[in-house]
């Protein structure tokens, strides 16, 4: 591996590690993404959607960040502790061999839960390693200044609303607002840094070697602990259980909510607009990853976002995107405006910097399907729904009864005007057929002639008006020939065959104009404009729908193949974006749920397949 510079903004180095150079540590709260260098550019506190402390991933100059590596030209390379999502870089000199140790402890005590610790511990392996750490906060999207104060090992970082402290056991000293050290550790020796919350309420306490290490062992036999609950035993269990330690992540414990990605406006082309924020719940990513996780075995995960659902989300709130927004904060709140950060630079200048999500407030029909099935799935495999949930469910299906017919702006959110999307009526569909499942499965109360009625009647719309002669294909909306991905879940939803003449020959056209090497496309956005300028990369998720559309077509030898192309796009801890770019490189928001959920899925379902 090449060597890698100290700084990332340092003279004569690249100012921006590329995205798949990095890791992910957290504590159900908040991540952080730390680089293949040893900086941590990317960090909230105290939760996912809080002001940013460290962000040079978006501005090398302005953001802030957490610089702790090897003194001396080294070669790095990570890896996480095994079954864990503690992260180790190590660093390779002429010198010796030493490593960094990244972890965040998962805490369940109240006053515990406020100290957001995150540890950096620093240990020489083999001879003797010079190392140095520079910690340069800049808190509130890099808009507020801070002071610094120096007190015994500690440096106290204090902005208006927010102060950190950082515990040392190596002698730190000032640098105008900022902190550093030079140090060296020889072998078997370490070095501790722990930065925590500080404020009222909130008692200042070192990290000494010896707790650094107790909270260390914890927080890998936490995390050893949870994997163990996993039932898969495949063929890609590697791949398959960093996929959900990754799920996991990107869980806010205090409510159960998981958000799609843990980063905001990372962008999906360099140069374009397409840059979001993603530390939100989709209430269709969200739904998936339950999907996901239940498969797998872990039913505890499901059952907080059920809760979730049932505390947050209250059928007939009277938004206008219907009974249910397509996204809520981790806090179940509902008002999340967007709005630019223009101080900003962007990754690699790729602005804008955005916060909150516009979206929130469109009208997405899709998601009554993705979150119906996920509370199918939960009574079917984890526990039986409540009473006073079948209520909820029973108001939503009516509601998909009178309005599933109407144009909106689709899964993949356009801003380019409301259409009679295939998918979104896919998804209706599975709303409804979910729902007389488990009605007639439980002997709960409804109505189901009505809803039968419903659901042939959205069969035939889609059978009729979705499908195009000239193309042999359905298409993505009504009255197009235009294909889209998205109507890869066809199949995988149970509404047609998955060897039906028209859904093969669906296949193959999806194969001929969307997929390059595996990768797959969601749209061609020049046949079908969508509101922004410019171009996107591949999107993994639909990459991991191909494989699986492929499993279930009898195409198994195929589909892996795809999926072995697949795994080799993940980065080098197997973490994926949201997509692929065109010379393999990782795009968007990072880690991304949504690519995680369907390699679990994909590999699920060809493992079964292979036998």
């Amino acid at each position: 591996m090449a060597e890698q510079p100290f700084f990332q903004n340092a003279p004569g180095s690249p100012r921006y590690l590329p995205i798949a150079e990095h890791g992910l540590i957290g504590d159900l709260r908040s991540v952080a993404l730390v680089g293949s260098n040893g900086t941590i550019d990317w960090y909230c506190s105290p939760s996912f959607d809080a002001p940013s402390v460290f962000a040079a991933v978006l501005d090398a100059e302005r953001g802030g960040f957490f610089a702790l590596a090897a003194a001396l030209p080294a070669r790095t390379k990570q890896f996480y502790f095994p079954d864990t999502n503690v992260l180790i870089t190590r660093f390779y000199t002429d010198e010796g061999v030493g490593e960094v140790q990244d972890f965040m402890p998962v805490t369940s005590g109240s006053a515990e839960c406020e100290r957001h610790r995150l540890i950096r511990r620093v240990l020489c392996v083999r001879g003797t390693v010079p190392f140095r750490v520079r910690v340069a906060p800049r808190f509130n999207y890099g808009a507020d200044p801070h002071t610094l104060r120096l007190l015994d090992g500690t440096a106290l970082f204090e902005s208006a609303d927010q102060a950190l402290l950082l515990t040392s056991t190596v002698a730190l000293e000032g640098d105008g607002p900022d902190v550093r050290a030079d140090f060296k550790v020889s072998e078997g020796e370490s070095a501790v840094f722990a930065l925590d919350q500080a404020g009222e309420g909130i008692a200042p306490r070192g990290c000494a070697r010896a707790e650094a290490e107790l909270q260390f062992e914890a927080t890998v036999c936490y995390w050893r602990r949870w994997l163990h609950q996993s039932r898969y035993r495949g063929r890609w269990r590697e791949m398959v259980h960093r996929s959900a330690l990754t799920l996991k992540l990107l869980t806010y414990a205090p409510t159960g909510a998981i958000v799609a990605a843990p980063t905001t406006s990372l962008p999906e082309q360099f140069g374009g607009e397409r840059n979001w924020d993603y530390r939100y719940v989709w209430i269709r990513d969200a739904a998936f990853a339950v999907y996901a996780l239940l498969r797998l075995g872990f039913s505890s995960e499901a059952a907080a976002f059920m809760k979730f659902v049932t505390t947050y989300i209250s059928p007939g709130d009277g938004f206008a995107s219907g009974p249910l927004q397509i996204m809520y904060g981790i806090d179940g709140r509902t008002d999340l405006p967007e709005r630019e950060l223009t101080h900003l630079d962007g990754h690699c200048g790729s602005a804008p910097v955005r916060i909150g999500n516009g979206a929130a407030g469109q009208l997405q029909l899709d998601i009554y399907g993705a979150l119906i099935d996920s509370i199918y799935l939960y009574d079917k495999w984890a526990e039986p729904i409540s009473s006073a949930q079948w209520d909820d469910v029973t108001r939503l299906v009516e509601w998909v009864c009178d309005h599933w017919d109407q144009p909106d702006e689709g899964v993949w959110e356009t801003r380019g005007g409301r259409k009679n999307f295939l998918y979104s009526r896919l998804m209706c569909w599975v709303a409804v057929e979910r729902a007389i499942r488990l009605a007639n499965r439980r002997g709960l109360p409804a109505d189901l002639r009505r809803w039968q009625q419903c659901r042939d009647t959205i069969y035939r719309r889609i059978m009729d008006r979705g499908w195009s002669e000239r193309r042999r294909a359905f298409v993505q909306h009504e009255g197009s020939e235009v294909l889209d991905a998205s109507v890869l879940m066809m199949p995988l939803a149970k509404f047609i065959a998955p060897t039906d003449p028209k859904w093969l020959s669906t296949l193959d056209a999806l194969t001929e104009d969307l997929v390059s090497d595996s990768l797959v496309y969601r749209y061609d956005p020049q046949a079908s404009p969508d509101g922004l300028r410019g171009d996107e990369g591949t999107f993994s998720i639909c990459s991991f729908w191909y494989v699986e559309a492929l499993v279930r077509a009898g195409r198994v030898d195929d589909a892996r193949l795809a999926f072995e192309k697949m795994l080799t796009y993940a980065n080098h801890l197997g973490l994926y974006a949201e997509e692929i770019g065109r010379t393999g490189e990782q795009q968007g928001n990072f880690p991304q749920a949504f690519t995680h959920l369907s390699l679990i899925s994909a590999a699920f379902n060809l493992d079964r397949a292979l036998g």
